[in-house]
């Protein structure tokens, strides 16, 4: 098993940054993908940023330009830097990772930005 724990979610005004951090540990052999998913009240859990071990970034269109997702492989950990924040990404972000034999979730961090 692979535990996942993140940090760094609070209250923030429209327009302010704040940035997630997110340590994985465990049984860990080797991280494919890490990434952040985000749920809303009432919505669907969606993709925000994922970055592989080997390939490209990838990016919800809502959030590209404004977040920037990055890694550090050899203390398993994954970040996101979330700039220019808007009323609409207010949501539980959650930490995933991926290696082979499973799929790890964190238990989710809140971020609520006021308008």
């Amino acid at each position: 098993q692979v535990q996942l724990v993140e940090s760094g979610g609070g209250l923030v005004q429209a327009g302010g940054s704040l940035r997630l951090s997110c340590a994985a540990s465990g049984s860990i052999h080797s991280i494919n993908v890490m990434g952040w998913y985000r749920q809303a009240p009432g919505k669907q859990r969606e993709l925000v940023a994922a970055l592989p071990s080997v390939g490209t970034t990838n990016y919800a269109d809502s959030v590209k330009g404004r977040f920037t997702i990055s890694r550090d492989n050899a203390k398993n950990t994954v970040s996101l830097q979330m700039n220019s924040l808007k009323p609409e990404d207010t949501a539980v972000y959650y930490c995933q990772c991926t290696q082979v034999g499973g799929i790890y979730w964190g238990q989710g961090t809140q971020v609520t930005v006021s308008s």
